[in-house]
């Protein structure tokens, strides 16, 4: 097997006084193996000195070297920590990693602006936290990117909207409404202002506008893993279960599923004077679409378009 295939780094990982795994940081994962003859017992000087426990929030702190093999499933929580920050640390693109199981090695954790803690810890010492100020941010299995990795050459209008794990190139906007989830991100320079749903990816200079949704495969979604093509547009509000190609527009407020009928403006009518029909499935990844509602029928139609798709302004994704 290729050492390409396997991640490995230094980690910091957090355990409550009880012994639960919470989390692992890892500042610089690297692709490959161990180092032959590393010694995990000599700590890097810059992890060792923050490897000291918090009082307040019940839990230790200790360093750890971890490896893990891309092709094979998460076996324990560093090592699930280690593929999400691989992802945000850019070193594999979204589907490139197994993460079956990643579920069961990610527990849910009480997020504060202190670090991590176990719900139950939270909830029995809310009077102390708050005197201490420290405040819960979330209760969830993944915590926000930016309390982790910091993506050079992105924007990120809010943080809670952006989990560990998603993958964002440079030149990427995450506005504040934007989502984007683990196992998901852009291929380039793009806009987010909707929702980019786990294992869907996003291409070069794309635009995913304000309410706009992309189904994944988490909750019902099927098998099929939907990407966005180059320069294409998906309108507010609108919503795609199929793949778009490059140069794509999708009508703003028009959801395209892969059960949808769409009736081929370009295609010759049939004797009724009808125009073929086909469902979505047969159109996704297919460059060079508007999807667009018919005003009259309420029918969903596609139509040829030529040239390129949207520009981004330059200035906002330089």
């Amino acid at each position: 097997m290729s050492d390409e295939r396997w991640v490995w780094g230094w980690g910091l990982v957090t355990t409550t006084d009880e012994g639960a795994v919470l989390d692992t940081w890892f500042p610089e994962p690297v692709i490959g193996r161990l180092p032959l003859g590393l010694d995990p017992a000599i700590a890097p000087e810059n992890l060792d000195r923050l490897a000291v426990p918090d009082e307040r929030r019940r839990v230790r702190v200790d360093v750890v070297a971890v490896e893990s093999d891309l092709d094979a499933a998460p076996s324990s929580t560093p090592d699930a920590y280690l593929r999400l920050h691989a992802l945000s640390h850019r070193l594999v693109r979204p589907n490139e990693v197994n993460l079956d199981g990643v579920f069961g090695h990610l527990p849910n954790v009480a997020w504060t602006n202190a670090g991590p803690m176990h719900p139950e810890d939270a909830a029995r010492l809310r009077p102390e936290l708050a005197r201490d100020g420290i405040q819960i941010q979330g209760l969830d299995k993944f915590p926000r990117l930016l309390d982790y990795v910091v993506p050079e050459g992105v924007r990120i209008a809010d943080a809670s909207r952006v989990r560990l794990g998603a993958y964002l190139s440079p030149g990427t906007t995450v506005m504040h409404e934007g989502f984007v989830n683990y196992n998901a991100g852009t291929l380039g320079a793009s806009m987010v202002e909707g929702r980019v749903s786990q294992g869907v990816v996003v291409g070069d200079g794309s635009d995913i506008g304000g309410g706009a949704s992309i189904m994944g495969t988490l909750s019902g979604g099927g098998q099929h893993r939907v990407s966005i093509g180059a320069r294409t547009l998906l309108g507010a509000n609108a919503g795609v279960g199929i793949s778009l190609g490059d140069d794509c527009v999708v009508e703003a407020g028009l959801y395209v599923t892969a059960g949808s009928k769409i009736v081929l403006v370009d295609e010759a009518p049939r004797a009724d004077g009808s125009r073929p029909t086909v469902k979505g499935a047969e159109l996704s990844g297919v460059p060079g679409i508007l999807f667009r509602r018919n005003s009259l029928t309420g029918a969903v139609e596609a139509v040829r378009r030529a040239g390129a798709g949207v520009t981004l302004n330059e200035a906002l994704h330089a």
